[in-house]
């Protein structure tokens, strides 16, 4: 599946809020006279003094030991071409998101209206003191060989030009475990690859380093198969160039064991394929059409072993796999540069990795329980959070066993731990849920379809094959915000209740059954079902669709109502709970209840706690759960703090599986060491809380959004817990991106035939 995304999409994206995709942030407080004398004047000065007796000091008073400087000159952007500097920054933005995402590295993103290489490298050499390394970027060749070339026997830090190196790191891991898998020995194989940009030349050098022989590497171009006899060959092109008596790519392709495609979509036809050798490797590599289709490959041969640059096929080769954890490893010993060796140590590790056993947070992101190691699996997926811990440290040791680290790792467990730290699942956890959810999209209503937001976030839903949206609500109020905004909802149903008599009346009858003793008439029922929430509700009580969205224009008490007449909670459950997760720097954490019950007693926090414990397990991580007060283990008396005790006591004894502790102040809860030194018996003092359980409504509600807004810290819910079938109420004015995740959970809630959540 082929992410569609528009030009007005991308453009709000780049655009809206802060321009951009990335900000600077102060890692040390400047809220105070003091503080600000010691990050400036005169304080500042003590740190440049020993700087200045040692440069090695920077990588103690600064933050270079974390920063990577992502730099091209806009000349060869993928799928773009030379555009220019200015030009080039969204994409070097882009990288350097990735590199915080997945390594937690910090990125100054640097675009040089320099074409002249000699000039460009002059630039970037006079920037080493700034940066822990550098990665070269859309640099096209050959001058790319050049400029990565002398940067590296010029300059003191780690320098990559990741479109050269990173393919061919990716690519060398798959191609190592491809050959295990038919049994044939990398330094016997026919090799023939298409393309010969930095990426391809880089692959050819790197499988030789891996034990290709150069002499069964038959490398062509857009104008045929690269020879000796060739007028104006480079020395870059020489390298590969053959004597053998061959023109074009379809006389190469006879018998070769291996194809690489770093060129060009759909110039590979199902005759080349079926003429290369049994057990046929194809890595057809072009973006985003591949040199030849994965369907029709797959369909041509059924031996044929194939990966491509695409993330809907297996075997996906992805850069993301490698540059953050390479850099990751340079950085933490102080590399002086990135070396063959450090690059083979990332392959080798890469591919060690798809031999071992998938966690299962990775089997649930891609909807498959049985990924393991073999043609469909040769290397990691890019959600798997150990590659992180698998990489940097190879790389780390590489570095350190060939002499160009300049800081020594002596306790590895210690660094597995930090690495842990720096990043781990909690940044993917909407990515994993939504991974989820494409594998089996479920059809989600929608009860306020006349709202641009609604109809915005069920285009992508649609596009993106997360859920089938429906859109409930006035139809020629609907289609006139399809039309007026240019969006392409065509064959998403449109559900208009006023047109729908059979379905009132069917409704209503169920309604009024449900409701006749609690005071309600049949008269009432048939007015109350043609209200979006009763009727989306009951669409879903009645299997007419699997998942209920609503409350973007209407307060969460209203919209709730409907649902719980009509759905109701699930069997054993006392009451429902909201939830809320809170995307922070140290990590999630789950609030609850911050939507829903306004003061519950004791008894009734034990139940929230039993629902928020199961929504927490939903995310794939283990609950530790804190009860929140102003009190410390009965340090100060009052009604709060009793309840609190009283409620962790039950939840104790009815749940005595899961690390629950309380009562305790919010800033005890998340300091593990003021609990191992003021409260050592604390069951959180050795697990970190991530579930943190309020009092009461207003507690509740007033940290998630105060973390919201002064806590760099991303809302994800409400997320309403115990119902018995798939309703979310969204918050009032939330975002197409907070309404695209909650139908993502809804859409995973309803693929188990029981629920979730």
């Amino acid at each position: 599946m082929t992410i569609k995304i528009r030009k007005e999409d991308a453009l709000n994206y780049h655009s809206q809020g802060s321009p951009g995709k990335i900000e600077v942030i102060p890692t040390k407080p400047v809220s105070s006279q003091i503080d600000l004398a010691l990050a400036y004047s005169p304080g500042v000065a003590e740190p440049c003094k020993e700087i200045a007796i040692d440069p090695e000091n920077s990588y103690k008073y600064t933050a270079k030991g974390n920063l990577v400087a992502v730099i091209s000159n806009g000349t060869a952007v993928l799928g773009l071409g030379d555009i220019g500097a200015a030009a080039s920054k969204p994409v070097m933005e882009g990288k350097g998101v990735l590199f915080k995402k997945f390594a937690g590295i910090d990125v100054f993103d640097l675009e040089v209206d320099e074409k002249d290489p000699k000039k460009l490298i002059q630039i970037i050499k006079s920037l080493e003191p700034t940066f822990g390394g550098i990665n070269l970027e859309d640099i096209k060749a050959p001058e790319c060989f050049e400029i990565e070339q002398t940067l590296k026997q010029e300059m003191n830090i780690p320098v990559m030009h990741d479109d050269q190196h990173g393919t061919a790191i990716i690519s060398g891991a798959a191609l190592m475990n491809a050959l295990e898998i038919v049994g044939k020995k990398i330094d016997e194989i026919k090799l023939v690859v298409s393309g010969a940009g930095a990426a391809a030349i880089s692959c050819l050098r790197f499988y030789v380093s891996l034990g290709v022989k150069r002499e069964n590497i038959i490398a062509c171009d857009k104008d045929g198969v690269i020879r000796t006899d060739r007028p104006g060959l480079s020395d870059i092109h020489r390298e590969f160039a053959t004597t053998k008596d061959i023109h074009h790519i379809r006389e190469a392709l006879p018998g070769a064991d291996v194809f690489l495609g770093l060129s060009a979509g759909n110039i590979i036809t199902q005759e080349m394929i079926l003429s290369m050798a049994p057990d046929p490797i194809v890595f057809a590599l072009a973006n985003p059409d591949p040199e030849i289709s994965y369907e029709l490959a797959v369909a041509t041969r059924k031996d044929v072993i194939m990966a491509t640059g695409r993330s809907d096929h297996p075997n996906q080769v992805n850069n993301v796999l490698g540059f953050p954890y390479i850099f990751r490893g340079a950085l933490d010993v102080r590399a002086t540069a990135i070396n063959e060796e450090m690059k083979l140590a990332a392959a080798h590790a890469i591919a060690k990795l798809a031999k071992e056993p998938v966690p299962e947070i990775v089997n649930k992101a891609y909807g498959d329980s049985n990924l393991a190691f073999g043609r469909l699996y040769l290397i990691p997926k890019p959600v798997d959070p150990r590659l992180i811990t698998t990489i940097a440290p190879a790389v780390a040791k590489a570095a350190i066993d060939s002499g160009v680290a300049k800081k020594l790792i002596h306790d590895w467990e210690a660094y597995e731990l930090d690495l842990q730290k720096r990043i781990g699942i909690d940044q993917r956890l909407m990515s994993i849920v939504i991974g989820r959810a494409k594998k089996d999209p479920k059809r989600v209503v929608f009860g306020e379809a006349d709202n641009l937001k609604i109809l915005k976030a069920a285009q992508i839903l649609r596009d993106e094959k997360i859920a089938i949206p429906i859109l409930l609500g006035n139809r020629e109020r609907i289609l006139e915000l399809i039309e007026g905004n240019a969006l392409d909802l065509t064959q998403v149903t449109i559900i208009d209740p006023v047109e729908e008599h059979a379905m009132i009346e069917k409704f209503s009858k169920i309604l009024y059954k449900k409701r006749q003793r609690k005071g309600m008439t049949i008269f009432d029922a048939k007015r109350l079902v043609r209200e979006r929430n009763y009727f989306g509700a009951l669409m879903v009580e009645t299997g007419s669709a699997d998942a209920f969205i609503s409350g973007l224009t209407r307060d969460y008490p209203k919209t709730i109502l409907p649902s719980l007449h009509t759905i109701g909670v699930k069997e054993g459950v006392n009451r429902v709970a909201g939830m809320y997760i809170m995307n922070t720097p140290k990590g999630p954490y789950f609030l609850a209840d911050a939507t829903v019950n306004v003061n519950p007693t004791a008894e009734e926090l034990c139940d929230i706690i039993g629902l928020t414990a199961n929504a927490v397990k939903f995310f794939n991580m283990e609950p530790k759960i804190a009860l929140l007060s102003y009190s410390n283990f009965g340090s100060a008396q009052g009604e709060i703090p009793a309840k609190m005790a009283k409620a962790t006591a039950l939840a104790k004894a009815k749940y005595p599986e899961l690390v629950i502790e309380g009562e305790m102040q919010a800033n005890v809860a998340l300091n593990q060491e003021i609990q191992r030194e003021v409260y050592p018996f604390s069951k959180l003092a050795k697990n970190a809380v991530n579930t943190l359980i309020f009092p009461d409504l207003a507690s509740s509600n007033i940290a998630y959004k105060l973390l919201a807004e002064l806590g760099n810290a991303e809302a994800i819910g409400p997320i309403l817990l115990g119902m018995n079938k798939p309703v979310h109420i969204l918050q009032l004015g939330s975002s197409i991106r907070e309404i695209v995740n909650m139908v993502a959970i809804a859409v995973v809630d309803a693929q188990s035939s029981e629920g979730i959540l």
